[in-house]
């Protein structure tokens, strides 16, 4: 029985995907008869039909970064977590247990924030645009925490670079699952501003307010392994086999899966995060940028021709 989604892009069809193969012997489930979502602009998009998984590896066009384009992709996917697990039959299992976000760029997860998109709407003095993209960047990572509205788990596995708003992304996920020799840091601070997508909010509940600042005014850029010893990476795998280790994690806790997402729900009652308190910081973030002198948009642009110059190629 097909499961439809009213979110899915214009011409997707939901078709199990063969692309995956399991861990563990597989455990058949209620799951959409197939999945083919080539309408997607900037994730290539699968579903593993042995453990459940949604697997969204992102592709931004040029630099790996979080354009609109790639933060509509992400909202759909997620939006459709939640419809497949509303149109499921009463008595059927959830179809996605498992969200894993990853990147199809070798090396790199994601650099974070669109910066020549920032500097133009600081020098055109377009607030509301800003303002805009941060609200999308926000409803992304929240989506990722809390928002599916359905029992299922969201994995982040980083394979290589994750800065600025891509670490905050990865963050977000309820797992993290980073490779040895990948790199996490927040450089905000190098050009007077900071990450307004979530960092302060999740280090905090992760850590606590005084290493999160640290973290965040430090503007170090920190090794897996450092961030695994803190608590930040929830698992470290060894370089190449993040994602094997995701599937491992899912062939591990295939049979308490109910079992975590009832403690993500525990931490939200405990540690309650709520949209709002991410947009009222995000909305500092956009005053602050806003704000930004000349000098400091000049190290924004010199940031990003670096990133340039390192990615060429590839890009």
């Amino acid at each position: 029985m097909t499961i439809e989604s009213k979110t899915a892009p214009e011409g997707t069809v939901l078709r199990d995907s063969s692309t995956f193969a399991p861990v563990a012997k597989p455990l058949r489930r209620a799951l959409p008869t197939g999945l083919d979502f080539g309408g997607f602009e900037e994730m290539d998009v699968a579903l593993d039909p042995h453990q459940g998984a949604l697997w969204c590896l992102m592709r931004p066009k040029g630099l790996p970064r979080f354009t609109s384009a790639l933060l509509r992709d992400l909202a759909t996917a997620s939006r459709m977590i939640t419809e497949l697990h509303a149109a499921r039959a009463p008595d059927a299992p959830n179809p996605v247990r498992y969200w894993v976000v990853g990147s199809a760029i070798p090396g790199v997860y994601n650099l974070g924030g669109d910066l020549a998109y920032f500097v133009q709407c600081v020098r055109d003095r377009d607030r509301e645009a800003l303002r805009t993209y941060a609200h999308a960047c926000v409803e992304a990572t929240y989506r990722g925490a809390y928002g599916m509205d359905a029992p299922c788990v969201s994995i982040a596995v980083v394979e290589g670079d994750a800065l600025g708003g891509g670490f905050e992304a990865a963050m977000s996920g309820h797992v993290l699952i980073a490779e040895r020799g990948a790199r996490m840091g927040l450089p905000e601070s190098m050009f007077n501003t900071f990450p307004g997508m979530g960092a302060y909010s999740f280090l905090a509940r992760k850590l606590d307010m005084t290493r999160a600042e640290k973290i965040i005014l430090g503007g170090k850029i920190y090794h897996a392994e450092e961030l695994h010893e803190m608590g930040v990476v929830d698992i470290l795998a060894e370089k190449g086999q993040g994602r094997e280790a995701a599937r491992q994690f899912m062939a591990d806790n295939d049979r308490r899966q109910p079992l975590l997402c009832a403690m993500s729900r525990v931490r939200k009652r405990v540690f309650p995060l709520h949209k709002q308190e991410l947009l009222d910081v995000t909305d500092i973030w956009v005053d602050v940028t806003m704000a930004l002198t000349a000098n400091d948009l000049r190290k924004m642009e010199f940031l990003l021709k670096a990133q340039h110059n390192r990615l060429s190629p590839a890009v």
